[in-house]
C-alpha cells in the first residue's frame, strides 16, 4: 500500500491527558521518564493534530516511538488503552491498523497547545485575583478525594488550608466539579488577598512546593542547553522533538504559573521557557520532512461508533 501524505501546519505542539497523570511527577528532577501515553500524544499532537482529519498506520508510530526507546509491544498496549479511553480511535484499510484523535484527545491537545504558546511558564500579567475552592468529602471516599486533588493540581492549585484550595487567577473548575459530581460537597469563590494582613510570598511559599517546581526547570534546562551544545538534538529530529515537548509539558502541568512578583528572584522558569522554545523552533522543519517520509496516514472515515 502507498502511502498517503498531508502534511499541515505544525504549530500547536502537544498536550497530555491530566486525568491519568496529573499528580506531581516523583522521580528525582533530572530525570526524563515520559509515560508511553505521553509519548503517544505528543507524537498525535506534534503530527497529526493539525493535519485536518487523518489517521497514522501502527507501524508509523511504533517506528516513532522506537527511536525514544519505547518498544513495539509497549506501543501497541498503549495503543489499545487509549483507545479503550476514549482518546483514539481505529480505523481499519486493507491489512493495516491506523489510529486518530478522538474528540476528547483533540480537546486535551489543544490545551496543552494553550498552555506551552499563549500562558507560557512565567505569569507576568496576574491581576491579583485568586480563585478558592473548598471541599467536604467523607473520608470513605478516597477515590474521590484523590481525582479532584488530581485535577486540582492540573489547574494550578495548592492547598491553602485542609480542605480550601488556591489557583492564582479567574480558574473555571465547573466541568471538574460536574465531572466529578460533587456539586453539592464543593463552593468556589473569586476574591483577592487583604495584603495588610496577609503576606502573600509567605501564603504562596507554603501552599505550593516552590524548590520541587524549580527543580525541574531547572534541570530542564541544564540537561537541554548541555545537549543543544554538542548538537546532539540535531540527529534524529522526530526523536529529539518528540522528548523535548513531552518532558517541557510534564513540567508544566504541574506548574500553577504562579504570580511572577511573588516568586523568587531568577526563576528558572524563565530560562527553561527560552530553552524550550529555541530547540523547538530547530527542530520543527526537520522533524516535519522526516515525518513526510515517514509517517504513513490516510483520511479519517466516519466514526460508525465502534470501539
Amino acid at each position: 500500500m502507498g502511502r498517503d501524505r498531508h502534511r499541515g501546519p505544525d504549530r500547536t505542539l502537544t498536550g497530555v491527558e491530566h486525568v491519568e497523570d496529573a499528580e506531581i511527577p516523583s522521580e528525582p528532577a533530572g530525570v526524563a521518564q515520559p509515560r508511553p501515553q505521553s509519548l503517544v500524544l505528543a507524537f498525535f499532537g506534534n503530527h497529526i493534530l493539525e493535519e485536518g482529519g487523518r489517521c497514522v498506520y501502527s507501524g508509523s508510530i511504533i517506528d516513532v516511538l522506537g527511536r525514544v526507546g519505547v518498544g513495539e509491544q509497549a506501543v501497541r498496549s498503549t495503543l489499545t488503552r487509549m483507545v479503550g479511553r476514549g482518546l483514539l480511535r481505529r480505523q481499519r484499510q486493507g491489512r493495516r491498523m491506523y489510529f486518530g484523535l478522538t474528540p476528547q484527545a483533540v480537546r486535551i491537545l489543544r490545551d496543552g497547545g494553550r498552555r506551552i504558546w499563549q500562558d507560557g511558564a512565567v505569569n507576568e500579567d496576574w491581576d491579583g485575583t485568586w480563585t478558592l475552592l473548598g471541599f467536604s468529602l467523607p473520608d470513605s471516599w478516597q477515590r474521590q478525594r484523590h481525582d479532584l486533588r488530581s485535577k486540582l493540581i492540573w489547574y494550578g492549585f495548592g492547598a491553602l488550608f485542609s480542605g480550601l484550595w488556591i489557583a492564582p487567577g479567574r480558574v473555571d473548575v465547573s466541568g471538574v466539579i460536574a465531572e466529578l459530581d460533587l456539586a453539592a460537597r464543593i463552593k468556589v469563590f473569586h476574591a483577592t488577598a487583604d495584603e495588610t494582613t496577609t503576606d502573600i510570598d509567605r501564603m504562596v511559599q507554603e501552599s505550593w512546593d516552590l524548590e520541587a517546581i524549580a527543580a525541574r526547570y531547572a534541570a530542564f534546562d541544564k540537561r537541554w542547553t548541555a545537549l543543544e551544545a554538542t548538537d546532539g538534538h540535531t540527529g534524529d529530529p522526530i526523536a529529539t522533538r518528540l522528548l523535548l515537548v513531552t518532558e517541557w509539558l510534564g513540567i508544566i502541568r504541574t506548574d500553577p504559573r504562579l504570580p511572577a512578583r511573588h516568586l523568587p528572584a531568577e526563576w528558572p522558569a524563565r530560562a527553561a521557557q527560552e530553552t524550550f522554545r529555541r530547540i523547538a523552533a530547530e527542530t520543527q522543519e526537520p522533524a516535519r520532512r522526516v515525518a513526510g517520509e515517514l509517517l504513513d496516514t490516510v483520511p479519517e472515515e466516519p466514526d460508525d461508533g465502534t470501539p
